[in-house]
Formats: structure tokens, C-alpha cells, sequence
């Protein structure tokens, strides 16, 4: 582990500062290593891992990868079944996750999840200055920034922060401050036979509850709203399968509650009752209940430690203070000030059919961080990048491939989109992947775009917008109950959208 002690980037002037080594920070430097472009990568930890260095507390992640795919491991489309390696600019060092789990779940433990992060910077041979916390911002004269930090002082005309959504939010409920946030949960065994009260019901309160379930007298878990399950809402939004242990316990009575209430209140336990009482009100009749319990814990969400960024002027919306972000991750607000990894979710996308794209996860935060890398190359440091040449006979089948089989557009779904240019005079040209946002609201030359979207049926079929005279339209293409799109009938549909552009 030298490699990983090693203190490069002192303090001083650079071009460009990525603040972060979780797995956001981590990716975006990689791909800014690829193009070239000189930058210092700062990280408050000791060692790569970011918040996976901490949690989830009961160890499996909820994102798989599968060692057995239909596809060979370590190529682009194994990317599609390896949701947590990062991606490398050299095949060797991808799906570096697979190699290190033991076997026993495709759900990777965060221990290795934390070694596979480990693994991608030793290999790659990544420069990162750990040790480093950033403490405060301000913008120099000449428009650059200046980041103050526990090294020292540091400037830069371009900075990617990338230090996710992990500083511990609560609402104002009165006695809020009694309960202890998620983030500070104690081991298991402190919650032996003990009355649990869980305020929240997205996955970080199922994920207590699951953990909690051999050990707990009794578990109450309670929010206003009703809990959604990912099947449902077709995303990584929900609580997802793994979790669902606390509801067959809640329907067969074996010792968990799960309420939609509003929490009032919390309040320390008088006369030897419980520690604490809580007091909620029912959503369906706002009937006052009232529980005991040995231990409040409020898995209440996150929110972007952003310090002080919207002092310096960037806005930020939302319970989880994102920042307003462009189709590229830049502050809305800010220009020079872009965003990678979780907190990159303050670029919506299109969310087709109300479906939120997977930002906020490490397989699509990964290619966000390939797309801005090349972004910032190209806008901020005049790269000139590789736009191969695609002959009209060959686009059908290319695109073909690409919807069948390009894991960008398989974890993206109506947010990347791979791009192909016409121009009468160039020709047809691959413009590789770009935010789907982005190629809808810019206008320019006439262009292709192909991407996969997901409707509420849970059905994934490919769509092609088409920009033709600066107008855009949509067509799409019927699902495919194996999801291949390199059939006879995808071949015809694609082929008839085509003609009316390359006509």
C-alpha cells in the first residue's frame, strides 16, 4: 500500500483540482489522466474509498456483480453485469471488482468494495494527495479559485468537486437531536433485545432493520409517506429486494411495525419507562400514537457537503442541498465549478416517465465522471478529440450493437446517449457518449442519438431522437423480451427511423 501513502500535488497553482477519492473522484481523474489534462486530486481520507470506508453498516451493497455474465469478463459489455469496478483507461485493469469477492453473494461486502476502490488506484498507478481536507473557497481576481486547505493554499481555473451526498441530515421534529442518525449507529450486538424506533423508510432504514433483525425485541419503522419498492418504481429509487425481510416480519406479525406517521416528537422516558417516547401521528386518520423504545435512530437522508460553495454563489436545491447542476455537471451558477460522483444527481436529465436516472449509484456515476472528463478537456483545455468516421452502411448495425450491448446506455436509461453527427460535408461521424439533456435542448447540426428509456411497465426498448433542421423527435423501438436488439425486427424499425435522416 505505499502507493496509496505517497503525498503528491503539494500545495500551489494547477490547472485543474479534483477534490474527492471516493469512487466519483477516483473515476473523473483517471479520465482526465487519459486526455492529458494536468490536475491535482485532494482527499480528506487517509486511503481511496470515500464513503464505502464507512458504510453500509451491515456490510453488502445493494449493486451486484456477477461473476458469470453472458458476456466475456473484462470486456464493455461485462460492464453492463459488474456494477461497482470503476473504469480504467487500459483493458487490464477492468472488472477489478469480480477478482476480489469471495464468492459467497454477487452483492459485494463493503470491505470489498473498499479493496476493489483500493485495487483501481494501486493498479492504475493513480496520484492522490490523502490527508488533505479542503476547509474554504474563494474566487481570485483574475476569475480563478483558490481552495484553502489543511496542506495549504491551492489555485486552479477549474474545479471538480466530488465529495458526494454524505454530511447526516434531520428534520426539525421536535427532540430531533435525542436520536442518533443512521451515521452513527453502534454495532449490532448493542441492539440485543432492545426496542428499536427507525424514523425513514427509503433503503438506509431497511438496511438497519434487515441488520437488526436477529437482535432487535422490537422494531418500529415510520415515515409520512408510504415505503415504494424498486420493483415498482423500475429504479434504484425504493427499497430494493434485499431489504424486504422487515415487511414479510411487519405482514406476519413476527415483531416489526412499519407505519406511515408523521413524527411529532421525541422525548426522554420519565419514571423508569423506555429512554425515550416517541409520539406520531397517523397519515390515514392523524391518530396520535405513541411508542417506547430503547433506541431512536434517524435514517433521515443526506445531504452535499458542499461548505462554502453557495456562499461563493452556487445555488443548490432540494432536501439534499444538491448543487444546480448543466447537462455537463457544472454549477448552474458557477461556471469553472463542475460536480462528479453521487452529487452529480443535481443534473436530472430528461427522468422520462418520472424515472430518475442511476447518478447516485457507482455505475452511472462512473461514465457521468468518463463524459465530463472529456467535457472539460475539450471546453476548458482545447482538446481535440477522435471522431471516427462511420460510413452510412454501417450505422444500422452500429447502433444496433451499441443499444444491445453499450453499458452506458444500459445503467443511463434516457440520460447518455450515443451520439452520431451528420454534416454534408464531414460526413458521418461518432461523437461517442454525451448526456441525452444535452443533445434534446442544444440544437446544432443534424444528428442521431440512441438510447434505452424505461416506461412504468418495467419495459426497456430502445429510442431514437432524431435532430433534423434544429427540430428533435423521438421514436422508439418495441421492447425485446431478451433485451437484444439485433434482431430482424429491431433491424427494420431502426432502419425505416434512419431513412428519414440519412435520406
Amino acid at each position: 500500500m505505499a502507493e496509496l501513502t505517497e503525498r503528491p500535488f503539494p500545495p500551489g497553482d494547477y490547472p485543474l483540482i479534483v477534490v474527492g477519492s471516493g469512487p466519483g473522484g477516483l473515476q473523473v481523474s483517471s479520465a482526465l489522466r487519459g486526455y492529458g489534462i494536468e490536475h491535482a486530486l485532494l482527499s480528506a481520507e487517509e486511503q481511496p474509498g470515500g464513503m464505502f470506508r464507512r458504510w453500509p453498516f451491515f456490510q453488502r451493497l445493494l449493486s451486484w456483480t456477477k461473476p458469470y455474465a453472458p458476456v466475456a469478463r473484462g470486456t464493455r459489455p461485462y460492464e453492463r453485469y459488474d456494477w461497482n469496478s470503476l473504469i480504467p483507461e487500459t483493458d487490464e485493469h477492468r472488472a477489478v471488482m469480480v477478482g476480489l469477492m469471495d464468492g459467497t453473494s454477487y452483492f459485494p461486502s463493503r470491505p470489498e468494495m473498499q479493496a476493489g476502490l483500493e485495487a483501481f488506484v494501486s493498479r492504475t498507478g493513480l496520484p492522490v494527495r490523502f490527508g488533505c481536507r479542503w476547509t474554504a473557497t474563494r474566487r481570485l481576481d483574475d476569475g480563478r479559485f483558490a481552495l484553502e486547505t489543511s496542506d495549504g493554499e491551492y489555485t486552479a481555473g477549474t474545479l471538480v468537486f466530488a465529495v458526494g451526498v454524505a454530511e447526516p441530515w434531520r428534520p426539525t421534529s421536535p427532540g430531533m437531536e435525542l436520536a442518533a442518525h443512521y451515521a452513527d449507529t453502534q454495532p449490532v450486538e448493542h441492539y440485543a433485545d432492545r426496542r428499536i424506533f427507525i424514523i425513514g423508510k427509503q433503503n438506509s432504514g431497511f438496511e438497519l432493520a434487515s441488520g437488526m433483525l436477529p437482535w432487535a425485541r422490537r422494531i418500529v419503522i415510520a415515515s409520512p409517506s408510504p415505503a415504494k419498492l424498486s420493483v415498482n418504481t423500475h429504479s434504484l429509487v425504493g427499497i430494493r429486494a434485499r431489504y424486504v425481510q422487515p415487511y414479510e416480519d411487519h405482514v406476519l406479525g413476527g415483531g416489526v411495525a412499519i407505519l406511515d406517521a408523521a413524527i411529532e416528537g421525541i422525548e426522554r422516558g420519565t419514571g423508569g419507562a423506555a429512554p425515550f417516547r416517541v409520539i406520531t401521528r397517523r397519515s390515514t386518520d392523524s391518530v396520535e400514537m405513541v411508542f417506547e423504545a430503547d433506541d431512536v435512530i434517524a435514517a433521515t437522508g443526506f445531504v452535499a457537503p458542499l461548505l462554502d460553495l453557495p456562499a461563493l454563489g452556487v445555488t443548490t436545491f432540494g432536501q439534499s442541498r444538491l448543487p444546480a447542476q448543466t447537462p455537463f455537471w457544472e454549477s448552474a451558477t458557477i461556471p469553472g465549478i463542475f460536480f462528479a460522483g453521487t452529487i452529480g444527481q443535481g443534473s436530472a436529465g430528461l427522468k422520462k416517465n418520472g424515472i430518475p436516472s442511476n447518478s447516485g449509484a457507482v455505475q452511472g456515476a462512473r461514465y457521468n465522471a468518463r463524459v465530463l472528463a472529456g467535457h472539460i478537456a475539450r471546453s476548458r483545455f482545447g482538446y481535440v478529440p477522435d471522431r471516427p468516421s462511420v460510413a452510412p452502411a454501417d450505422v444500422l448495425e452500429l447502433l444496433l450493437e451499441e443499444l444491445t450491448l453499450g453499458p452506458e446506455l444500459w445503467h443511463q436509461r434516457a440520460y447518455l446517449a450515443r451520439v452520431l453527427s451528420l454534416d454534408p460535408g464531414d460526413g458521418i461521424r461518432d461523437e461517442g457518449i454525451l448526456p441525452l439533456a444535452w443533445f434534446v435542448d442544444a440544437g446544432g447540426p443534424d444528428a442521431i442519438a440512441a438510447t434505452l428509456e424505461t416506461d412504468g411497465t418495467g419495459a426497456v426498448y430502445p429510442v431514437i431522437y432524431l435532430r433534423r433542421s434544429g427540430a428533435v423527435s423521438e421514436h422508439p423501438i418495441e421492447a425485446h423480451p431478451l433485451l437484444d436488439y439485433r434482431t430482424e425486427a429491431a433491424r427494420r424499425d431502426l432502419a425505416a427511423i434512419l431513412a428519414l435522416i440519412l435520406a
